[in-house]
This record gives C-alpha cells, structure tokens and sequence, in this order.
C-alpha cells in the first residue's frame, strides 16, 4: 500500500449502523486536511430549475504535469439524510498520495425530491467532470466512482447506466457522457424489488419514499431504480464490498448483482465481509480499494483479492 495513503488510515475505521445514520468509512466529516491538500467546497456542478447543485473537490496541492484520474464519492443515508461533507476525509486519504483528483457530490435527497431525481444529480456531476477537464487538469477517461449504502446503490446505477437516456435528467453539460471508468460499491442495494420482499420497517420505507410510494405500487419505478435492470457487457468494471451479516442490506443483494455481471462479462469483484454487518473498515478493506482504483484509475499492475475479510473484532474493553 502506499506510505502516505497507508499512514492517513491508521486507525481510521468505524461502523455504520443504519442508512439514517451512516458514518462514512474512516469517519470522514472532521478528519484534518493536510497542507498537501485542498479543499474547495460548494463548486456549482449543475441546476435542477433554480436548485443549485453542489460537490466538494479534494485535490493536491502540488500541480501534476499530467492529467490526474478522478475518483467521486457519492454519500449515504438512505437517500434522505446525509451530505457531501461526509467523503471529504475519506477522499484526503487519496489526494493526499498526490496520484488523484477527488470530489464528493451532493445530490437532492429523497425529501425534496424523489426518483430518478438522485440519479440525474450524480451522472450531472460526471458530466461536468468531463466539460471541466482542462480546467482542472483530469483525465476524463479515469473518473472512478465510489459509494456507501444508498451512495453504492447510486454508483452501482452509474457503472450500468451510461446509455440509458431516461437516467441522464437535465441538470446540465448534455453534450458529455455520464460514463464512469470503474465503481466501488460498499454494501449498497442493487434489486428494490427483492428488497421489498425480504425486509420490513425502516430500509422498506426508505425505499419507498425515494420512489414516491410502496414499492409494489411503484414496480415500474424500482425496476428503473435498481442496477440489477441495467447489466449489460459494456458495463464498468465493479468492486463489491458487502457484510454477510448486514441486516440493512441482505447479503444476498451483493450476491445477485455480482452474479447477473460475471454472466453478462463484467470485469466483476466480490469482496465478501464474514459476519460484517452494514458497516466496512479495517487495512485490508482500504487495500483492496487502493489497488482497486490503481489498476482501473492509473493502470497499475495489481490485483484485487477476492479472498473473504473477516469482519472487524470489536475493540476489547479496557481492564477495572
């Protein structure tokens, strides 16, 4: 791994417990910025009417000569709670290296408006990526996505969607393409509507207030909604990270995608956390992610595992 990247993550890991709560990985929000980075926020990435629609850049602050490749985060909670502030420390981790241009989006949330609105908001964003490459020195060939939760439901649905039309929306840059170079989904939904047959309470309404209403009143939305609809062979290659005891999102659904993409031919990865709940951390996680993004991003020689990570031993209680 490396240094300066494996050095910004020690110790950085903790749990996420529901979508309405999510702490992103790394426990992102206040995570100090070092002087080898810059943070612009609120940068104006397209309009939805008069709704300005914002993201953060994490960037180095020392010029490359090249074009860097792009790596966006896209925030969870449910589609209804949640902000862009979240991946900004996770992102520092990656500027920080000096290899890598980082932006973490905000999109509306299910409150102001529902399906497909988040969508549209997250393939404006790469869109303007594109338009702005010059601007900001980025290759945009090498935009990666990344993305917990409802944010790995939302980059699952940019690595299979670059050609569906109905999904792009009209919030700006309509001569560029949404198509992104590689995904990391961490334990994100993938088939709404399974998840309205396996699950009850608080992740059902959740689904159902991104679509507008019950999901077996909105099958026509979910099936739009869900990556699993979109799987073809053109698709981005996709890192899947997912707990087998996550009782938020099923395991299953981390199961179903992967099998639909190796079946249409997919460049696919499944990372499976033994008895991880819906929440991923610890250095093996990161190091999978790094060589991830390396070997998609910047064209490095590595390999990403698919080897199952045990979950994370909670930390031991101090003695009396």
């Amino acid at each position: 791994m490396n240094r300066a990247f494996s050095a910004l993550y020690a110790g950085a890991t903790c749990a996420v417990a529901t979508w309405t709560a999510l702490a992103a990985w790394g426990c992102a929000a206040d995570v100090s910025v070092p002087d080898s980075v810059v943070v612009q926020r609120d940068v104006e990435y397209g309009k939805a009417g008069e709704r300005v629609l914002t993201l953060d850049i994490v960037q180095p602050k020392q010029p490359s000569d090249t074009p860097r490749p792009v790596i966006v985060f896209i925030h969870g909670g449910a589609w209804r709670a949640g902000n862009k502030s979240q991946g900004v420390g996770l992102l520092t981790r990656f500027a920080a290296t000096g290899n890598y241009f980082c932006v973490s989006v905000g999109y509306r949330l299910s409150g102001e408006a529902t399906w497909p609105a988040q969508i549209h908001d997250c393939k404006a964003a790469i869109r303007f990526l594109k338009a702005n490459a010059k601007k900001y020195n980025i290759d945009p060939e090498k935009i990666g996505v990344w993305g917990i939760s409802a944010g790995g439901h939302l980059v699952s649905l940019l690595g299979t969607t670059a050609d569906v039309k109905d999904l792009e929306g009209d919030c700006g840059w309509p001569e560029q393409s949404s198509r992104v170079a590689c995904v990391v989904n961490f334990c994100g939904p993938t088939d709404f509507m399974a998840i309205g047959k396996l699950l009850k309470g608080d992740a059902v309404a959740a689904v159902s207030a991104l679509l507008g209403g019950p999901i077996d009143q909105k099958a026509d939305a979910a099936k739009q909604a869900s990556p699993v609809t979109h799987v073809s062979k053109d698709d981005a290659p996709i890192l899947i990270v997912h707990g087998t005891a996550d009782n938020v999102v099923p395991f299953s659904q981390a199961e179903v995608f992967y099998q639909a993409l190796k079946k249409a031919g997919v460049d696919a990865t499944l990372v499976r956390i033994e008895g991880g709940g819906h929440g991923i951390g610890g250095p093996e996680v990161q190091r999978r992610v790094l060589n991830f993004f390396e070997k998609h991003l910047r064209g490095q020689k590595t390999e990403v595992s698919e080897e199952p990570i045990n979950a994370l031993a909670p930390a031991a209680k101090p003695k009396s």
